[in-house]
């Protein structure tokens, strides 16, 4: 039997503690799918306001952190919690001045409030607590310095010298740039790197540069993020790493979709009982304010309206929809976003009332019906490090219709398991929709087919859990030769 592993696992998001997007799904689910497996997982992030103001079943530590900075020695307190529903053990670095804030991000000193927390956090385990990992697991720029300071000046301690590091790049387009200056903050020297401009750090480059592994979130984004048109920049570095670069698909977590368990839903259901589908459909339409037919199309889309997710190329699709081009068909979309997106789903809305529904909101309850009653799922991205919603819907049977990019590439197959399109054209992404509605109307054996196949497929957080683990291990041996 393979040996249990000591994993510090570090994200500036973690699920339900934080959350603003996929990096706060994995941070709370990744860890106990590793614990699952047998290891020692801890996880640290930073307290914010939610904790600050009492968290159930989160409480203090009796310890005060002394962090060395290059200003001196800042003082921060501790929170411990658990994972929900596991013994996976959470720390919480307190900085009152750097972390009670209305929001997670967007503040002007977000790079030195993350350089504190990723040396409070090193500080916490190792000499506080005299708990020193087998692998430091960070993800995304916020945790960078630590990978940055554990390569540099933490080689001269002995407590920290030598420590294998894995860097999850979560997204690629946010790198946490800021001034030389923060070096002398974390208290380390170091040389520049050709990503960064005069005077300049970019953590997102620092921690590609300084892990001993570097992965992301899929295959197919792990190789679109060498091409100068994937690589935000840093394309030429991440060549440079490319035998270091792998990509794991994020998981899902089963326990939370679940339709046979799913609370939320009119009906549940499972793959033996899809007719049930039918109950969600109906309130989905009579929610909606829409008629309640049963033989046409309903497309759905769940999603942050802004220019990633595909929407400069949707409009066109939808009005070609919305006036039967493809048949009857009908449409709602749940989100919220940019303003031009919203007035542009409100307006074709306020056109098509009898077929179309835009609601411009967030709303967790209403998201896992519209996964339930809809028919098919749209996602257009221009690009998708892994995408969450496809997962989804292919577990509640909705028929993912996807750009082929990114994570979506790697789970959603033409003809198989959904609809997918190459090019990021409205032309491409209306002949891919044409596709699906035809399939839809014509061959319902064979959409029934697709609906079972993707229900089929196993993308839990068991599967991206046995990945990790195998980069830990190689990162392990790359310090041990």
């Amino acid at each position: 039997m393979a040996t249990s592993l000591k994993i510090l696992f570090l994200s500036a998001e973690v699920d339900p503690f934080a959350k603003t997007g996929g990096l706060g799904d994995v941070g709370g689910s990744l860890p106990k799918a590793l614990r699952q497996l047998g290891h020692d997982v801890r996880v640290v992030m930073p307290a914010y306001r939610k904790i600050e103001q009492g968290y159930e079943g989160v409480t203090a530590l009796p310890l005060q952190l002394n962090v060395p900075t290059g200003a001196g020695l800042i003082p921060a307190g501790v929170f411990e919690g658990r994972l929900p529903d596991s013994d996976v053990p959470i720390y919480f670095i307190a900085q009152h001045h750097l972390f009670d804030r209305p929001q997670v991000y967007g503040y002007g000193d977000d790079p030195y409030r993350f350089a504190f927390y990723s040396r409070a956090a090193l500080d916490l385990m190792v000499a506080a607590l005299a708990w020193r990992p087998d692998v430091v697991h960070a993800h995304d720029w916020h945790t960078a310095p630590a990978i940055t300071w554990l390569a540099t000046a933490g080689q001269v301690d002995p407590r920290y010298a030598n420590m294998p590091t894995l860097f999850t790049i979560h997204n690629l387009a946010h790198q946490g740039r800021t001034g030389w200056q923060i070096f002398d903050y974390l208290g380390l020297q170091t040389h520049g790197l050709r990503e960064e401009g005069y005077g300049e750090v970019n953590f997102m480059a620092r921690g590609i540069y300084h892990a001993t592994l570097v992965n992301t979130v899929s295959p197919t984004y792990a190789q679109e993020i060498t091409t100068p048109m994937g690589g935000a920049g840093l394309d030429g570095l991440l060549r440079y790493r490319g035998r270091d670069l792998s990509g794991i698909l994020n998981g899902l977590d089963y326990g939370v979709w679940d339709p046979a368990g799913d609370p939320r839903l009119v009906a549940r259901y499972d793959a033996e009982r899809l007719q049930e589908r039918k109950s969600n459909r109906h309130a989905l339409q009579a929610y909606l304010g829409l008629p309640q037919k049963d033989y046409v199309p309903l497309v759905a889309m769940v999603s942050r309206l802004d220019y990633q997710k595909g929407l400069d190329i949707t409009g066109h699709v939808l009005h070609l929809l919305m006036n039967g081009f493809a048949g009857d068909a009908q449409f709602v979309v749940l989100g919220t976003g940019a303003p031009e997106y919203e007035q542009m789903l409100a307006q074709l809305a306020g056109y098509h009332r009898d077929k179309m529904t835009a609601v411009l909101a967030y709303n967790a309850n209403l998201a896992p019906l519209i996964y339930a009653g809809s028919d098919i799922f749209i996602m257009p991205s221009l690009f998708e490090p892994c995408g969450l919603g496809q997962l989804i819907a292919m577990r509640y049977g909705s028929v993912p219709l996807v750009k082929a990019t990114g994570g979506l590439a790697d789970t959603v197959l033409e003809g198989e398991t959904g609809f997918t399109f190459r090019h990021h054209t409205a032309g491409d992404f209306w002949q891919a929709m044409q596709r699906a509605t035809y399939v839809y109307n014509t061959d319902r054996a064979g959409w029934r087919q697709i609906q079972l196949n993707g229900m089929a497929a196993d993308y839990s957080w068991a599967k991206s859990a046995e990945g990790y683990e195998a980069l830990y291990r190689q990162a392990i041996a790359r310090h041990q030769s």
